[in-house]
């Protein structure tokens, strides 16, 4: 593991600092990332969209082996345009998928200047919010569960039973909390990552220098650690 991490030092370290903004370190998942949004996973960076999506690709595509929960991921425009439009608005964005096919929905979600997850469990039938700054979101809970009734009625005709659901914005006490303003999108992958893995999610917020590092490697190599 040691000299893992070494290697992985060296070429995050020359990823941050050697050659041009645009050049690019990653393709995957349809997307490009290019040294400019790797260097938002710096100390102090703001994850941005492409960093937020591509990590999420990679969870998705963990998801696919043996002995994992099936994840889905809507991409980091998703509840924007969700919110604005209403189903109509998102209704091509499931062509071809049966979400409900799936064990685990992600929900990233971009706030004007903060980033938060929702998370919805089919198994479980639960929708959960996830927000390192402790904020509530019961209005983003329901307006998923809406979404989902709607799509569900689309889809396949049937009818979701809005009761047997359970939603949920979870406290302060329940999942760890940032200690500055710039971490969120960290911690949004990483409760994206634990929550995956169906794993209790047991950082701390003394676990992102290493996280950012981390997830440098993780998206220049496509693959997750």
């Amino acid at each position: 593991l040691d000299a893992l991490l070494q290697a992985m030092d060296s070429e995050v370290s020359a990823a941050f600092d050697c050659g041009e903004p645009e050049d690019i370190l990653s393709r995957a998942f349809k997307l490009t990332v290019t040294r400019e949004d790797i260097c938002t996973l710096q100390p102090l960076g703001w994850l941005n969209d492409r960093i937020m999506n591509f990590y999420m690709g990679l969870l998705v595509e963990r998801s696919k082996k043996e002995g994992y929960p099936a994840v889905y991921a809507f991409n980091t425009f998703f509840y924007a345009k969700l919110s604005s439009t209403g189903h109509k608005g998102v209704k091509k964005w499931t062509k071809g998928v049966d979400i409900f096919q799936h064990d685990i929905i992600l929900v990233p979600i971009h706030l004007r200047t903060h980033w938060t997850l929702l998370v919805v469990d089919l198994r479980e039938k639960t929708i959960k919010y996830f927000d390192s700054l402790g904020q509530r979101g019961d209005h983003i809970c329901k307006t998923i569960l809406k979404y989902l009734e709607e799509e569900s009625r689309e889809r396949r005709s049937i009818e979701l039973t809005a009761f047997e659901w359970t939603l949920h914005s979870m406290g302060t006490q329940e999942i760890p909390q940032q200690n500055n303003g710039h971490d969120c999108g960290v911690f949004v992958c990483k409760f994206a990552d634990f929550i995956s893995r169906d794993k209790p999610i047991i950082f701390t917020p003394e676990h992102m220098p290493y996280f950012r590092r981390k997830m440098v490697w993780e998206i220049m190599h496509q693959q997750l650690l």
